[in-house]
């Protein structure tokens, strides 16, 4: 298990992460995490291991790239001194390019992402026991698809900074690929980018077996 007794796990990301949790933090009980994987990810340790008395937060704001990240690190990751940090961001990076094409400026390129990325690890690392990346995606099975093709690349890049820095890694990318073996992609999220209850109770499960979770 990756998680010691009474330790403080963030994630932090965009509106994947989101899904109404409370502001200014998303802590506590009821909906203070909101009803994405975070609380799925939650409900799973308190169900499981109460006695560890963890302590989730939830940070993911909608609509935030890479660079979002970068301007509220210190108030909403640092300053609130987690144990593990858990990162999922670069779907808006990507998707602005497809969706706003004409707008570059909305379009995070793929070395300022990974730049700017690592530099958060960096700052972090010293602060944390540890983090946790997990990749963006895209619910297309065709890897030929022109926005599957782009966010393969961001999704190599989190890869090889994890392997970089010796950080677990959750393949959400792969782990839709092997869903969608058994059903369209619209029955998790008609725009193949926010998940429903199924598809958020999935990443949860990629997550907890990437930090060593048992039933």
């Amino acid at each position: 298990m990756l998680f010691q007794d009474h330790d403080r796990i963030l994630f932090i990301g965009d509106s994947i992460s989101d899904y109404d949790r409370k502001r200014p933090v998303g802590e506590g009980l009821f909906e203070g995490l909101g009803t994405s994987y975070v609380s799925d990810i939650a409900c799973h340790f308190g169900c499981t291991y109460p006695d560890m008395m963890l302590h989730f937060i939830n940070m993911g704001i909608s609509g935030n790239q890479v660079c979002d990240l970068d301007k509220r690190w210190q108030t909403d990751v640092l300053d609130l001194k987690p144990d593990w940090v858990s990162v999922l961001i670069g779907i808006n990076d990507v998707w602005r390019r497809f969706d706003s094409p004409t707008m570059a400026n909305e379009y995070v390129p793929l070395e300022e992402y990974r730049q700017t990325y690592e530099n958060l690890i960096v700052r972090t690392l010293p602060h944390v026991k540890g983090m946790i990346l997990m990749s963006p995606y895209f619910m297309e099975p065709n890897r030929q698809d022109a926005m599957r093709a782009e966010m393969d690349k961001y999704g190599l890049a989190v890869r090889e900074l994890a392997e970089k820095y010796s950080l677990p890694f959750v393949d959400l990318q792969a782990g839709w690929d092997e869903l969608f073996r058994h059903m369209h992609p619209c029955n998790i999220a008609w725009d193949r980018i926010h998940p429903n209850r199924v598809g958020h109770t999935y990443i949860a499960k990629q997550f907890l077996k990437a930090v060593g979770y048992e039933w």
